[in-house]
């Protein structure tokens, strides 16, 4: 595995950061990888545009800056158009279904979407929407080993949240995979 940048965006309180925070913690406390993570914020904790950066390399990151990320997962409309032009040529954009409305997609992405939002709302609590997210990623991806994923969704929710949210990656697991073999 090269060294591999990932962009998530979305607006605060939808669970950014700490999607940021897992992908990086699978990576290098579970998975046997390296990973950096970078954080913005706009100019409101909640409801305005907010981003997280990962990289994740097999080898120690001098530089924990994205440049041009090959992964992309977006959460909302404005996310989508402040930060889709970054990503990389034959980039991955995952976009939530019912939250973005993907517009001048450009031909040499490979675009997935999921329903995390309405998955989420299935399981009982919305605010899973990231960790739906995440477990869509994972299967698309295969950035991070998804056991270390679900380790450490485990170790990083709230107590008492543990098996609602390996629930919700496991939904998104199984959503990537079924969409992998559509495309098979």
């Amino acid at each position: 595995m090269a060294r591999t940048e990932l962009k998530i965006g979305g607006f605060g309180g939808q669970g950014v950061i700490l999607s940021g925070y897992i992908i990086g913690r699978a990576a290098a406390i579970y998975d046997n990888k390296h990973a950096t993570m970078i954080q913005a914020f706009g100019p409101e904790a909640r409801g305005s545009a907010c981003s997280a950066q990962v990289i994740v390399a097999p080898e120690e990151i001098a530089y924990p800056y994205i440049t041009s990320p090959q992964i992309m997962i977006v959460m909302s409309q404005e996310a989508y158009t402040k930060f889709t032009p970054e990503l990389a040529q034959g980039g991955i954009l995952i976009t939530e279904e019912e939250l973005v409305q993907p517009y001048n997609l450009r031909k040499d992405l490979k675009h997935f979407s999921i329903p995390a939002t309405r998955i989420a709302e299935e399981l009982g609590k919305k605010m899973v929407l990231n960790i739906v997210m995440m477990g869509f990623m994972t299967a698309i991806t295969g950035i991070v080993d998804p056991e270390a994923m679900r380790k450490a969704v485990k170790a990083s929710v709230p107590k008492g949240t543990e098996d609602l949210n390996l629930n919700a990656f496991n939904k998104g697991y199984e959503y990537g995979k079924k969409e992998q073999v559509k495309l098979n």
